[in-house]
């Protein structure tokens, strides 16, 4: 079993600085394809042959095979929320220890550490590598791929970055966004206020409803997040929008939630209330994890890893997915660090050995076993 000792810390750190500063925003499909080349590359490079690029409307996804004997896909994505231009404002740096630079948490350290984690298997027959263009923006382009994969494999092993202190995530919410649109009617705001429709004034009433949505006895969050109004200071508003965050930690709030946005009703009767959106990623039960999460911290301790902790966390990632169609699935595999989407974004680059490592050996443990047939969709009660 590979331990840190076999990884140089040096070279996984040029190809971070490699990866890092070819920027892979989301949506900018010729970055995207640059990217997909330069990893392409890296592969072929590390693995000892090339993987195969899917052209998606989005950008390039990225599908390594080591074998036709699939047991264990190793998920992630090379998008990144950071514009084009943030590497002329934050370019990739090593100092005192910790690495930074746009993307270099989510996800770029972890897809290095992967690699390197994969070239160091004597056996690589029984593992897949997938990295999609549009984790970032919800993986509609993606997610049917990212589901195939996942059930020919039978588990899966995601690259999002660990949570606090390197712990991995064993459960997440499903996540959404339900979208207000109110319809009202314009009037001047100080002459004739009763000739319109007051559309801001109708979501404000909306709004403790919305509230009331929420069960924290459930695990559910409602959360209004992003609302605008109005085209002048002196005219009554006749549009109001609002963007509504929503999380759910089993499955059968999924319907609930949705169905109590669809029966939102307005105060006045000639507004008009319109609702899209929905929740897009069912949630990541931690049953999903229940069989892996031992493996891997038998694993931990084997090459030193002390303390490996387990945490459900709010967001979401494509683990949801594979949990959902019933394939084991174990989150939080790529880099301890912190700042995810942000410009304190970063990685504690010492770790990124024993990371590979404890991946690698993931991987040998999985794939010396049958392969794991599906769980199903029944996730034990909260």
């Amino acid at each position: 079993m590979s331990s840190s000792d076999t990884f140089s810390l040096d070279a996984m750190l040029a190809d971070l600085d490699a990866l890092v500063s070819a920027e892979s925003p989301s949506r900018d499909i010729e970055r995207l394809q640059a990217h997909a080349q330069l990893l392409s590359g890296l592969m072929e490079r590390m693995l000892g042959s090339a993987p195969t690029l899917i052209d998606s409307p989005v950008g390039s996804h990225i599908h390594w095979r080591g074998g036709n004997d699939p047991k264990v896909l190793i998920l992630g994505h090379h998008d990144t929320v950071h514009p084009a231009g943030t590497l002329a404002r934050l370019p990739f740096a090593v100092r005192d220890g910790i690495a930074t630079g746009p993307g270099v948490f989510d996800m770029k350290a972890g897809i290095v550490q992967a690699i390197y984690a994969v070239a160091s298997l004597e056996d690589s027959s029984h593992v897949e590598i997938l990295l999609s263009a549009d984790e970032e923006i919800g993986s509609h382009a993606s997610r049917a791929l990212i589901e195939e994969r996942a059930i020919a494999c039978g588990s899966v092993l995601v690259l999002e970055p660990s949570a606090d202190g390197g712990a991995l995530k064993i459960g997440r919410k499903g996540t959404g966004t339900i979208n207000l649109a109110i319809e009202g009617r314009a009037s001047h705001a100080g002459l004739e206020p009763e000739k319109g429709i007051n559309s801001l004034v109708e979501l404000a009433a909306l709004i403790p409803q919305i509230i009331a949505i929420a069960d924290e006895s459930m695990g559910t969050t409602v959360t209004p997040t992003l609302a605008s109004a109005g085209t002048a200071d002196n005219v009554v508003p006749a549009l109001t929008t609002c963007a509504v965050d929503v999380r759910v930690a089993v499955p059968t709030e999924k319907p609930r939630v949705e169905a109590a946005f669809a029966a939102l009703r307005l105060q006045h009767p000639e507004a008009r209330l319109v609702v899209s959106g929905q929740i897009g990623r069912p949630p990541m039960h931690e049953s999903a994890a229940a069989g892996l999460f031992p493996i891997a911290t038998a694993v931990a301790a084997r090459i030193g890893i002390s303390s490996l902790n387990g945490v459900v966390v709010g967001g979401g990632s494509d683990g949801n997915f594979t949990a959902a169609v019933g394939v084991e699935t174990l989150d939080g595999l790529g880099a301890v660090g912190g700042g995810a989407h942000g410009d304190t974004e970063h990685v504690v680059v010492a770790t990124m050995p024993q990371r590979a490592a404890l991946l690698a050996g993931l991987c040998q443990e999985l794939s010396s076993m049958a392969k794991r047939p599906p769980l199903g969709n029944v996730p034990a009660p909260r």
